[in-house]
């Protein structure tokens, strides 16, 4: 007697639960996928916009003719542009303000670039929630598959006269075929998120430097005037 254990078989002629935790787990597939992809992109466009302006910013150009440049721009950056716009508009504008303090202009330009280096965290931070949860349980949910196709093989098994090896091979075959497509929704997502939380936690520390290095050249400038 012989037995198809071809990987489309296999998945046609397994229980509708079987059926329904692999597709469960092919959604999650896909869409973690999806989400990698684009948080590379994501990911690469914000390293070369951070290169791109660090090499403007220390060229020794006016900090206000590198303002009115980015202000000028149709579509508000984001990135390190976005938190020097942040910090030197709100440094502007209190230094406006008759009788304001020195500290006080200080102190309240690094609020509003700590507010800004923030949203960019959290910007970046995107979708890395999704891609921790569909590597965590991901091995799970194909588990759970597991053990119902192999109960349900073994429970067929003990309603037969004779048991054979080809009665229980299919099921436990197909049940099989849950764990795999768990530990395939998995790993790339565990691997992703590794990668790309440390890289977020790199440009974290560039953007907490700079805002730092752009304290610094504020609190001169101020003194200087």
């Amino acid at each position: 007697m012989t037995v198809d254990l071809s990987l489309l078989d296999l998945i046609t002629g397994a229980s509708f639960l079987v059926q329904l935790v692999i597709l469960i787990l092919l959604i999650i597939s896909v869409i973690a996928w999806t989400l990698i992809f684009r948080k590379r992109s994501e990911l690469k466009q914000a390293r070369e916009e951070a290169d791109e302006f660090e090499d403007r910013f220390w060229s020794g150009k006016e900090l206000n003719s590198l303002y009115a440049e980015l202000a000028a721009q149709e579509l508000p950056p984001g990135g390190m542009e976005g938190i020097f716009l942040a910090g030197f508009s709100e440094f502007a504008r209190l230094r406006k303000q008759a009788g304001v303090e020195h500290r006080t202009v200080l102190d309240g330009t690094q609020r509003a670039m700590r507010v800004s280096l923030a949203r960019e965290i959290d910007m970046l931070e995107a979708s890395l929630p999704f891609l921790a949860t569909a590597g965590s349980t991901s091995p799970y949910i194909g588990l759970f598959g597991t053990v119902w196709g192999i109960m349900n093989s073994f429970r067929g098994l003990g309603n037969a006269h004779q048991a054979t090896l080809a009665m229980v091979a299919p099921g436990i075959a197909e049940a099989l075929i849950a764990t795999a497509m768990g530990l395939f929704a998995a790993i790339p997502a565990v691997i992703a998120y590794n990668r790309y939380a440390y890289e977020v936690e790199r440009l974290a520390n560039r953007y907490d430097t700079f805002v730092e290095e752009f304290s610094t050249i504020l609190q001169r400038q101020i003194h200087t005037v």
